[in-house]
């Protein structure tokens, strides 16, 4: 960027000793010495921190196929198959940030996995289609990606235009929207059974949800790190005895496989799914630079207008690629951020090794499969804190968004307004061309539209901002150390 990023004083107290140490380090870095986001680590510790990564954000990267699977469709082994292609290219996306070629990628110690901003957007898109559901988000998102990349260079220079007033409200409503699907899941996730919110379901979810609970306020360090994880396979060994665990997925699961590309057909191109698309890719990117706005500060690599773009252009690449191999789009994981500050090891090869992982993790369909086994309503009871982390990270960026100053109160409560209609109406669009459903039934892409043509009406036009308000800076909010999700 032309101007150097500035951070906000509670973002800087939140690792000072990282940021100072990694500052000094890299003033020292002129000496010849590398910079120690450049540093290689003893094999040993390379593949436990990389691990401790993927163990981090494995939950997450999971989670959107085991959402969007079921919803448009998809059999027990469908989905399985797709959360194993989810963690292959998560993988894929992880090492095109960290190792990077050309003018592709950060080269900061970025974990990008499966985006939660195209869950919501995915299921309206996909939506009891099965297979051909499928084909059509994957061919949205190989559209929307390849724009992305071609826009990258663009879009660093107009981050201005998404200060966390818009940032904010959409991170929130990717939380909210996702909630219900917690709901669901916690009451046993098919309606038409004759067990759907029976007390045994219900119970379990309550059950891991207090678990999960109690594993963040007991454990410490890296086990409180994976609390959610943990969450699911205590909730998951309880839940056998009560009847409710399938292990039909497993059973028929190879040991061995690849990721076919195009195993649900060659991707089908939708012009309403593909704007549909196009709005979560720039939610995505939005969120990815304000992730590396963040990131830079605290491994002492500011990141400037070349890293943000190098950055993106890796996101979208990952994205465009990542259907081929029946993934999904992928951005940054929040929480790997700030499991780079808690640990002060900053280098980014030791994510790399956690990006192989992941693709050893991706050709081992078992290995996926074994997620499956994961009853919905135990995935309900973490789904909870999974997604409320979510909306919880959305009103921590809107803390930092100046909400006395000029109509930002006015503009994140109209986006969020309109953004929850699909929540608390589903049918309230009933009556639209079923075209414009597809965006509309999305709360995420429709607030997040409002959001930002309100900032552009009442902070741009019209108005020269003045010096106060040139101090909030966009993308410069605390990224915190979740509970094992992103907002991805």
């Amino acid at each position: 960027m032309a101007a150097k990023p500035r951070f906000r004083k509670d973002a800087d107290a939140a690792a000072p000793d990282v940021t100072d140490d990694a500052v000094t380090e890299s003033v020292a870095a002129g000496d010849g010495r590398k910079h120690p986001v450049d540093e290689t680590l003893p094999p040993l510790k390379m593949f436990t921190s990389g691990l401790q990564h993927v163990a981090a954000m494995y939950a997450g990267v999971v989670a959107p196929p085991l959402i969007v699977g079921p919803a448009v469709g998809l059999t027990a082994k469908e989905t399985a198959f797709l959360m194993g292609a989810s963690l292959f290219t998560a993988g894929i996306a992880t090492l095109l940030q960290t190792i990077g070629f050309w003018k592709v990628g950060a080269r900061l110690p970025f974990v990008n996995g499966v985006s939660f901003a195209g869950v919501a957007p995915m299921i309206a898109i996909g939506k009891d289609r099965g297979h051909d559901g499928i084909a059509v988000i994957f061919g949205a998102i190989i559209v929307a990606s390849l724009l992305g990349f071609v826009l990258a260079p663009y879009f660093c220079k107009l981050v201005r235009f998404f200060p966390p007033v818009v940032t904010g409200t959409v991170i929130t409503l990717i939380g909210v929207s996702l909630l219900p699907v917690a709901f669901n899941w916690s009451q046993g996730g098919n309606a038409t059974a004759d067990d759907y919110g029976s007390m045994t379901n219900i119970t379990m979810a309550a059950v891991t949800l207090v678990i999960v609970l109690a594993l963040r306020k007991l454990l410490r360090g890296f086990l409180q790190q994976i609390a959610i994880l943990l969450g699911l396979v205590i909730g998951t060994l309880i839940a056998i005895p009560a009847g409710i665990t399938d292990f039909g997925a497993i059973k028929e699961a190879d040991v061995v496989g690849f990721p076919t590309p195009f195993a649900f057909g060659a991707p089908q191109f939708e012009i309403a799914a593909i704007i549909s698309m196009c709005i979560v890719m720039l939610v995505c990117m939005t969120e990815s630079t304000a992730d590396m706005l963040a990131l830079g500060k605290i491994v002492g690599r500011p990141a400037d207008e070349k890293i943000i773009e190098g950055g993106l252009r890796a996101d979208t690449l990952g994205s465009a690629i990542s259907p081929l191999f029946n993934g999904f789009m992928c951005s940054a994981f929040a929480q790997n951020v700030g499991l780079v500050a808690m640990t002060k090891i900053r280098s980014r090869f030791v994510v790399a090794a956690g990006g192989g992982i992941l693709i050893v993790l991706g050709l081992v369909p078992v290995a996926a499969s074994v997620i499956a086994l994961v009853p919905l309503p135990v995935l309900g009871g973490a789904g909870i804190v999974l997604f409320g982390t979510v909306a919880a990270s959305g009103i921590q960026t809107l803390a930092t968004a100046a909400m006395e100053k000029g109509e930002n109160a006015l503009i994140v409560a109209a986006a969020l307004g309109i953004g929850l209609i699909p929540i608390a109406a589903p049918q309230f669009y009933h009556a639209f061309p079923e075209s414009l459903l597809v965006v509309l039934d999305s709360g995420i892409s429709t607030g997040c539209v409002v959001a930002i043509v309100l900032n552009l009406a009442f902070n741009h036009f019209g108005r020269k901002p003045d010096a106060a308000d040139e101090e909030q800076q966009p993308g410069e909010h605390v990224v915190p150390a979740a509970a094992g999700v992103g907002v991805h």
